[in-house]
């Protein structure tokens, strides 16, 4: 049924408040909720009914229709008993998310709403609900557990005569065929460019808060793209990292018993998802320890023991100790209200996925750790010859790096996000692991410096300075670091000033005022003040180069 068909019928005692143009919304279902946070019981297409009892100030408006909008409602029904009238700030919230709201008079109980959606759409589906429930059937039995996705896309290719295949974010097929009948991991330059393509496409769809399936035209096929949502709260926290089932038809114009079934497929693959992500759980301890030792200096003997656990993990089958490469990469959003650690260590990686990997998982060699909203991957590298102790390996470039995703992922964090990436040399050693984390965060500083959304820069593009940073004796360090961090750091631990923590977001703000103060959540003048602090401390003035460059060096060497 549409929501329209409700206005329709006087006994329910509706009147709509908002979302005039979204009515031919199809309703699949009702669910009644006065929790703050839903989206666990939702499933996309409800109509759902509140008393609004999880409203305790107008703030809570926005957070509450943000979450039925991302999950897929068809509309909300809110009921006027608990407050008298539907309070403005949620009119407003769902004008700005474009989700439908409706207000139910107090003289209507919701159980007669309820009973009345559910005998409607119950009547619709009649016709055709054994064989959708017959197929839900066969998928749940044949599907992830019993041979992943390519079990689910052979039943819709034989049962609807449906073509489809699960992509990244960045556009890399997990599972599927493309159109022109290769398997996923066969090369395929064409299926590769067509699904970065439909990729960026979705994700600029899902970021405009356009409703899904979304349906892309690419040559004279149309593509549907839904949504295998991962369940976090931010679209952004879950977007950049969620998979996406692409199929060949249009499905504007199709029954919602057959958008019900492609729902579930949705379903069933987020659980093969969920099931891989738990796979490299191992994994990112792995790396979380070793970057742990690396950070607090540990001796490079632990480091060394550590790497050898590690080392069957990500390189099973091979029996040479690999070199090692560092990437790190960094999220950061407008406003810095959200964490970005966790979008990044998603999106490193699948970037750094080898496509030619032996395996179910290509991503089966790849450790990253995540610490604020920086990630940090430990790429083991080969060495080309197994009898030459002195072989170099073949290395990962930046350029490489970002080749196909750099459009697909623009696109998913738009205007209020940014990636960017720094790619370290190959080390041969526990040794030079805290080189190559140092190396690799001053090349993604390099990359910062650079426009656009997504960016990446390699150890070659340092200055010689920064390559000899990690090397400069233990003493020289202390003696250099006390001389300009100690007078901040004892006025710190007096004043409770914090000056350190601004001293490190205004370098890494590039000396803007504007942006640091953003970062930090502070008046401008708050930030001069404390700038001004740090000056008088030390004797030194960060409008100069040779100043800003002392204290970025001794920030880094702490």
């Amino acid at each position: 049924m549409r929501l329209r068909a409700l206005l329709d019928t006087d006994s329910l005692g509706l009147r709509l408040l908002g979302g005039e143009d979204e009515l031919d919304r199809t309703v699949r279902g009702v669910m009644t909720t006065d929790l703050r946070d839903p989206s666990r019981y939702l499933n996309g297409g409800e109509l759902v009914l509140s008393g609004l009892a999880w409203r305790r100030e107008p703030e809570d408006s926005e957070n509450f229709v943000r979450i039925l909008a991302t999950a897929g409602v068809a509309g909300l029904a809110a009921g006027e008993a608990e407050l008298g009238s539907v309070p403005e700030d949620l009119v407003l919230a769902c004008a700005r998310h474009r989700l439908p709201l409706f207000s139910v008079s107090e003289a209507v109980s919701f159980a007669s709403i309820t009973e009345y959606v559910v005998r409607q759409v119950s009547g619709e589906r009649a016709g055709d609900l054994a064989a959708v429930v017959d197929r839900h059937r066969r998928l749940m039995t044949s599907g992830p557990a019993g041979g992943g996705p390519e079990v689910v896309l052979d039943l819709l290719g034989s049962d609807l005569d449906l073509a489809a295949w699960v992509l990244s974010p960045t556009g890399r097929r997990i599972a599927g065929a493309t159109p022109g009948g290769e398997a996923a991991g066969a090369e395929d330059t064409a299926g590769t460019a067509d699904g970065a393509r439909l990729a960026g496409e979705h994700l600029a769809a899902a970021r405009s808060g356009r409703r899904s399936p979304h349906r892309v035209l690419l040559g004279n096929t149309t593509y549907s793209l839904f949504p295998i949502r991962s369940g976090g709260r931010d679209l952004r926290e879950t977007l950049l990292s969620d998979w996406l089932l692409a199929v060949e038809a249009d499905a504007g114009d199709w029954p919602a018993e057959r958008l019900d079934l492609l729902h579930g497929v949705t379903q069933l693959i987020a659980v093969e998802r969920d099931r891989r992500d738990a796979a490299r759980t191992v994994r990112r301890r792995l790396a979380q320890e070793v970057l742990e030792l690396v950070q607090t200096g540990a001796p490079p003997a632990e480091i060394a023991a550590r790497l050898r656990v590690a080392a069957p993990v990500l390189l099973p089958g091979l029996g040479t100790a690999p070199h090692w490469q560092v990437v790190v990469a960094r999220v950061e959003w407008e406003g810095g209200d959200l964490p970005g650690g966790p979008v990044a260590q998603s999106l490193l990686e699948e970037i750094l996925v080898d496509p030619g990997a032996a395996g179910p998982d290509p991503a089966d060699r790849i450790a990253v750790a995540h610490t604020g909203d920086e990630a940090v991957a430990l790429v083991p590298l080969p060495a080309l010859h197994d009898d030459d102790s002195d072989a170099k390996a073949e290395g990962l470039h930046a350029g490489a790096l970002l080749a196909a995703v750099q459009e697909p992922l623009s696109r998913g964090l738009a205007d209020d996000g940014r990636l960017t990436l720094g790619v370290s040399a190959a080390v041969h050693s526990a040794e030079g692991l805290r080189g190559a984390l140092e190396e690799a965060r001053h090349a993604r500083r390099v990359a910062a410096a650079r426009p656009g959304a997504v960016c990446a820069a390699g150890h070659e593009e340092l200055a010689s300075h920064v390559l000899l940073l990690p090397f400069v004796p233990d003493d020289v360090r202390r003696a250099f670091t006390a001389r300009l961090l100690d007078p901040l750091r004892d006025y710190d631990r007096r004043h409770r000033a914090e000056l350190i923590p601004t001293l490190e977001a205004f370098l890494d703000s590039d000396g803007s005022w504007t942006r640091c103060a953003g970062r930090l959540h502070l008046h401008v003048n708050t930030l001069r003040y404390r700038v001004g602090r740090i000056e008088q401390l030390t004797g030194r003035d960060l409008s100069r180069l040779e100043d800003k460059l002392d204290f970025f060096l001794a920030l880094r060497m702490t």
